[in-house]
């Protein structure tokens, strides 16, 4: 195995963002400036009305929200925002509907809860929320509820409450799963995007841009703790041979038999690169000249040993290697130029060998 990008889960992408889709910390915190002014008017309300009970119980509830935003802007724990949040609204909401606040109106602010709990949570406990919310309201306006709460609303109001809550909820849910859906659908074409400006498509190892990133990181990691890296230059001997003798289709399953013994020969630290037709680099880091030229042989030995089927024969396959060691402070373009000298060397000198950067072979 070694170090190539895998496509992300269906689980992975649920936890990214879209592009301009508002973060559920900034929504909730946006709820919270609007919700804690509109408490504290209603609280004026009610204590001018005279119902001094009803009014402290709202500026609890602003106080609850408020701090319930401070603790997460000293914290910036989003799950213990989410679920006090949630707690706040919940209990807000029902006390509304119980009391009977401002003449039994405050209740249509039930029809905010469903959008906000699917928006906030994810769709297992908005579903679980409006059902039992649903449930309980249910509860209130039966002969059950008259006979503990004694709420004002008429018969008329109740059915349509009912009714209409009910389709809210669940036209919340059907738009829900629609926009869950299309987030998925897009974080996946995005995935797919990144994984293409990433990875050769034949073979699925790192292309030449993404290698020159790899290389970079590991240089700048080399410049602060002085651990050197080597790289392997490879390219496949005789390759346009294979193709005028056999077919690109030979040619093609030769590049992939190349790449699949890179994957079996290397470390999970390594970096596999196609970079260019033929030719590969392998990012070995923390590596020194003579491990990486024991490397090069290895991965060398196996595709000679692997031959590709071409109709009814096989066809040997042979690499030649160069290897560099990072020196000082040389550039990543210098070692780079120095493996293609080793690699050039290694042909020279009658190809299917291994030759440093030193002047070295194998």
């Amino acid at each position: 195995m070694t170090q190539i990008i895998s496509r992300p889960s269906d689980t992975k992408l649920s936890q990214f963002r879209v592009k301009g889709e508002i973060p559920v910390p900034l929504l909730i915190g946006r709820l919270t400036l609007a919700a804690v002014p509109i408490l504290l008017f209603f609280a004026w309300r009610s204590l001018d009305r005279g119902f001094a009970g009803s009014a402290t119980i709202l500026i609890i509830f602003a106080a609850l929200l408020s701090v319930n935003g401070i603790i997460y802007l000293a914290s910036h724990n989003s799950t213990l925002q989410r679920r006090g949040f949630i707690t706040v609204i919940t209990v807000l909401f029902t006390y509304l509907a119980v009391n009977a606040v401002e003449d039994g109106s405050a209740i249509i602010w039930l029809f905010a809860y469903p959008p906000i709990i699917f928006y906030i949570s994810e769709a297992r406990v908005g579903v679980i929320a409006c059902v039992g919310g649903l449930a309980a309201v249910a509860l209130l306006f039966s002969p059950l509820g008259d006979m503990v709460f004694d709420t004002p609303y008429s018969t008329s109001f109740r059915l349509t409450m009912l009714a209409v809550l009910g389709f809210e909820m669940f036209t919340c849910f059907v738009l829900d799963q629609s926009r869950r859906r299309s987030k998925l659908g897009l974080l996946k074409l995005a995935a797919e995007f990144e994984y293409a400006a990433k990875h050769d498509a034949l073979t699925g190892l790192y292309n030449r841009r993404e290698a020159h990133e790899q290389l970079e990181t590991e240089y700048q990691r080399y410049m602060r703790n002085g651990r050197a890296f080597s790289v392997l230059l490879m390219d496949i001997d005789l390759f346009k041979s294979v193709n005028d003798n056999y077919g690109h289709h030979v040619g093609d399953e030769t590049i992939m038999m190349v790449a699949r013994t890179l994957r079996e020969q290397s470390r999970k630290v390594d970096t596999l690169s196609r970079w260019g037709g033929e030719e590969y680099l392998v990012l070995l880091p923390e590596t020194d000249i003579t491990e990486a030229v024991q490397t090069a042989n290895r991965i060398r030995q196996a595709i000679a040993s692997t031959p590709v089927r071409a109709e009814k024969r096989t066809v040997n396959i042979t690499i030649s290697v160069g290897t560099a060691t990072i020196h000082g402070a040389e550039s990543v373009d210098r070692l780079l130029q120095r493996a293609d000298e080793a690699l050039y060397r290694a042909k020279d000198m009658g190809r299917n060998k291994v030759c440093d950067s030193e002047g070295s072979f194998s």
